[in-house]
């Protein structure tokens, strides 16, 4: 098995145990991050309002992606690692019945929590597909508007994310992501920890690495919007470069 794969599998298994409850939380055995109360209150309260409880349990991010969009009815919007559908559904108010929302996710049991989810809530104008970030589900030139949110950092293969991301824009299009960041770089050891890259740590990278792949893959106007301290979202420990949750945005040229 690549490197890479190995750390799809892993990913895979720890998110798939999440969403069927065998593991509490994406970030390490603690309950006091990523998949509980404390993290939705990241978003604003009018965003969460109204929605059920098994979709705000199942909240996995790291900030708020979707203030930052901007989103405006009758747009389309790409949640990249879509998961339970949080961020979906509250895209969904804002695009309104003349638009869509597209949630892609690489987890069957994600998927399937999404859209039982989706029934529940009766989210007409969202739809989730199965698929990686890597390789999008997606036609090119499609998407008015992309969301991610914690989800990027543990890619194995981000110039690919970039370069799809990039793909399936419109032409004028923008890309809204909160995501672990970090100053500097971990060591060879811990970039090997899989267990630890699955609990969006050790796949992290340097937020001028990131900005720079964004820019590369063809990205303008790439904006670090805000940048804050990680420590209530994942565990600081001896011989880690600082780790920062960021919210970045970008557009694609016209």
């Amino acid at each position: 098995m690549t490197e890479q794969a190995n750390i799809h599998t892993v990913i895979q298994e720890r998110y798939g145990a999440i969403a069927q409850g065998t593991v509490g939380s994406c970030c390490g055995d603690s309950n006091d991050c990523c998949g509980t109360d404390t993290n939705v209150k990241l978003y604003n309260d009018a965003l969460t309002a109204g929605l059920p409880v098994e979709v705000t349990a199942l909240s996995l991010g790291c900030g708020d992606p979707v203030t930052i969009a901007g989103l405006q009815p009758g747009e389309t919007v790409l949640d990249l690692g879509s998961g339970g559908g949080i961020d979906c559904f509250m895209a969904a108010r804002q695009v309104g019945d003349s638009g869509h929302v597209i949630g892609v996710d690489m987890t069957p049991a994600m998927l399937e929590k999404a859209n039982a989810n989706k029934a529940k809530i009766g989210a007409a104008n969202v739809e989730f597909r199965e698929g990686r970030i890597e390789a999008l589900p997606v036609d090119s030139d499609t998407v008015d508007v992309i969301m991610s949110n914690c989800v990027i950092n543990l890619s194995p293969d981000k110039p690919s994310v970039f370069g799809e991301a990039f793909r399936v824009l419109k032409p004028g299009g923008r890309i809204a992501v909160s995501d672990i960041v970090t100053e500097g770089d971990f060591s060879d050891a811990l970039r090997a920890d899989t267990a630890k890259w699955a609990e969006c740590v050790t796949g992290a990278i340097d937020v001028t690495l990131y900005t720079g792949m964004m820019a590369e893959a063809g990205f303008i106007d790439i904006q670090v919007v805000d940048k804050t301290s990680a420590d209530g979202i994942v565990e600081q420990q001896p011989g880690m470069p600082r780790i920062y949750s960021a919210r970045v945005t970008a557009i694609k040229p016209e």
